[in-house]
C-alpha cells in the first residue's frame, strides 16, 4: 500500500470534527500522505462517522474502484463497516503502513428504473408504498412471473446489507463473500384471497428480479438506495441485478465480517 498516498477525507464540517481530525490529520501527513480535497484526486477516501456516514461517502464519491475506502468511527457505538476508531489513530496509520489490513471486496446491486435510470447500492434498495394504501408489484425472477405481492413494500439488500433493514424484518444474515442478494417482504398480506411466499428469499448473483408495479394510483413510490431516497415519479418497473462494481475496503486482518456481527448483535 506504498503506492497509495492520496487520502480523502469524508465527513460534516463542523468545528467538534475540525479539532478531533487535527491529530490524525498530523499523523497521516507526518508519514507521506497527502490530504486532499478532491475526492477524484484521491486513491483512499476515509469517511469519518458511523455506517451511513460511510455509505454516503461511497454513493457521493461515484462507487469507485479504483480506490480503497476506510471507515473509521466516531462513536463507541460497535459499526458493521468500520474497523477503526477515531481515539486510536495511531492504530490507523500503523495498520496502514505495516499492511496490517486486508483488502475486502463487497458485492453491490444495481437497480434500474423504468430501464432507463440506475443506481447503484452497498446496503440495500427499498420500494415503498407513498400513500396509505396497499401497494401491488407483480415479481418477476428471470422475467418469469413468481407472485404478486401486497403490502408495504419490498426491501433488496446485498449481502453486507443483510445486517441492516432486511434483518429487521427477520431476513437472513449472509456472508458477503457470496455473490447473491436477498429480497425481503414488509408487511405482506396473506390470506385466503391474497398469497405470498411469507418469507425473504436469497436469488444467484446470475439471476435479475423484476418488481412491476401496478398502475391503480399508487404508482408513485418511495424508492430508497441505502440511505438515500430518490424522487422519481410515475415508476412502472424496477429491475434489480447484482451489481458490476464491487467496493473495495480496508479492514484489519483479525477482524472479520462474522467477528464484527458477534459484536454488534451478541
Amino acid at each position: 500500500m506504498s503506492d497509495l498516498r492520496n487520502i480523502f477525507f469524508f465527513y460534516k464540517p463542523t468545528e467538534k470534527a475540525a479539532e478531533l481530525l487535527k491529530p490524525l490529520f498530523k499523523i497521516m501527513e507526518n508519514h507521506g500522505f497527502t490530504i486532499v480535497h478532491d475526492y477524484r484526486k484521491a486513491n483512499i477516501i476515509a469517511s469519518i462517522g458511523g455506517d451511513g456516514t460511510f455509505l454516503q461517502a461511497i454513493r457521493k464519491s461515484g462507487f469507485r474502484e479504483d480506490c480503497l475506502y476506510i471507515a473509521i468511527n466516531d462513536t463507541n457505538i460497535p459499526m458493521l463497516y468500520a474497523d477503526f476508531s477515531i481515539h486510536d489513530t495511531d492504530k490507523i496509520v500503523d495498520a496502514i503502513i505495516n499492511n496490517n489490513v486486508e483488502v475486502r471486496r463487497y458485492p453491490t446491486i444495481l437497480a434500474t428504473i423504468d430501464g432507463h435510470t440506475s443506481f447503484y447500492c452497498l446496503n440495500e434498495c427499498t420500494v415503498r408504498s407513498s400513500i396509505i394504501k396497499t401497494f401491488v408489484l407483480d415479481v418477476y425472477i428471470d422475467d418469469l412471473y413468481f407472485e404478486t405481492f401486497r403490502g408495504d413494500g419490498m426491501i433488496v439488500s446485498t449481502p453486507t446489507g443483510s445486517t441492516g433493514y432486511s434483518k429487521s424484518v427477520k431476513g437472513a444474515v449472509i456472508d458477503p463473500l457470496l455473490p447473491c442478494f436477498q429480497v425481503s417482504e414488509l408487511a405482506s398480506l396473506n390470506n385466503n384471497a391474497y398469497r405470498t411466499l411469507g418469507a425473504s428469499f436469497i436469488l444467484s448473483g446470475d439471476r435479475k428480479l423484476t418488481l412491476k408495479l401496478a398502475q391503480d394510483g399508487n404508482d408513485y413510490p418511495v424508492i430508497g438506495m441505502d440511505n438515500e431516497a430518490l424522487s422519481i415519479q410515475h415508476v412502472e418497473k424496477i429491475e434489480v441485478s447484482l451489481g458490476d462494481r464491487k467496493i473495495k475496503t480496508i479492514k484489519l486482518k483479525d477482524n472479520s465480517f462474522w467477528q464484527k456481527v458477534k459484536r454488534k448483535f451478541l
